[in-house]
């Protein structure tokens, strides 16, 4: 496992991967007991991992009871992320959830209980609740930082243009940063690499990537079974074959995976660890691992290497519409380069 900081704004230390914790638990109904979760972060311990992910609304809290359990003595060893915003109850009320000052603080002094610790060292808001200003979640992610309750902050799943207006009024105010972006990105989800991921290089932000497999659709099982977030999601954050350009990203990998001797998965995600390897700030995919037989394959990326044409076919394959303004953009760049952009040397940073 290897080590980088947590973007270029940012002291924070982690591991190449992160242990999703979503599924450590039953409250939802289904996932990991609590033995087979201590084995899951047993096992990312011994690789090396250090960073950690759950979220306040995780199998009703159950996720973050048994991390405060895990960690035990041992807290400090970990880069502990948690988030915000959603219920852990099963019928959500107005005043109990979404962005607000008010849920803020309380969802983090509820965080703080159940994992048993003093500190959350990144604090993630979960997803925009589209009706909290985003001076108000600025300031109380400020006050929190300030009173030592968290060391840092991020936004998940927020539009690329709510993340820059937050970092540049933070900058502008004095205020605790925002140093680092969660969102979906894999073969089959790429259209972070449109705004936000420019962004991000941009900005020098730290970026988790969930769902690094398309819920699963990338280790090829659909196609032989339901088995798995298919159904125990009802199809919630889960990729399917339903385009023509899916289907073909799924053969590539697993055409790949018979040439390189590797898992579908590990194919996966050693294009994403070479994807991070070409960035400008690194990508950190959240491992989401239902028992330890997963997590293990996502480890064995950590050995497989592709060949640039390998990488490239699943580039190429699994690129996402430029759309507008994009390919409005990279239609006319050569003219605004003088007539031949091939001859312009870029910054080594996308420009902000």
């Amino acid at each position: 496992m290897r080590y980088t900081t947590f973007g270029r704004t940012s002291g924070l230390r982690v591991s190449e991967y992160a242990l999703g914790a979503g599924n450590f638990g039953t409250r939802w109904g289904t996932k990991a007991e609590p033995a087979e979760a201590r084995r899951m972060f047993d096992r990312f311990a011994e690789a090396g991992g250090t960073f950690i992910d759950t979220a306040n609304s995780y199998q009703f809290g159950q996720s973050e009871e048994l991390l405060g359990e895990f960690l035990g003595a041992d807290r400090d060893r970990f880069v502990l992320a948690t988030k915000f915003a959603g219920s852990t109850a099963p019928q959500p009320t107005v005043n109990t959830t979404g962005n607000g000052r008010r849920n803020m603080i309380a969802t983090v002094e509820a965080s703080l209980r159940r994992l048993c610790t003093d500190h959350i060292d990144l604090l993630w808001v979960h997803h925009s609740d589209t009706v909290t200003p985003m001076e108000e979640i600025l300031r109380g992610l400020d006050d929190l930082t300030r009173a030592g309750k968290i060391h840092h902050a991020g936004l998940s799943n927020f539009p690329a243009w709510r993340v820059s207006r937050g970092v540049t009024i933070a900058d502008l105010r004095g205020w605790s940063p925002i140093t680092a972006v969660q969102f979906e990105y894999s073969l089959v989800e790429r259209t972070g690499e449109l705004d936000l991921l420019p962004m991000a290089e941009a900005l020098g932000l730290g970026v988790a990537l969930w769902s690094p497999l398309g819920g699963g659709l990338l280790t090829g099982k659909y196609r032989s079974s339901d088995e798995g977030r298919l159904t125990d999601w009802q199809a919630r954050l889960v990729h399917t074959e339903s385009t023509a350009q899916k289907t073909a990203v799924v053969d590539a990998v697993l055409d790949i995976a018979t040439e390189t001797g590797a898992s579908p998965a590990e194919v996966a995600v050693a294009w994403l660890r070479e994807r991070s390897a070409r960035s400008t700030t690194p990508l950190v995919p959240i491992t989401g691992p239902r028992d330890v037989g997963q997590l293990d394959s996502y480890l064995a990326a950590l050995d497989v290497q592709l060949s640039a044409a390998q990488y490239d076919r699943l580039a190429e394959v699994s690129a996402a519409p430029l759309g507008v303004p994009h390919a409005v953009s990279e239609s006319t760049r050569s003219g605004l380069l003088g007539g031949d952009a091939s001859v312009f040397l870029p910054p080594s940073v996308p420009v902000g």
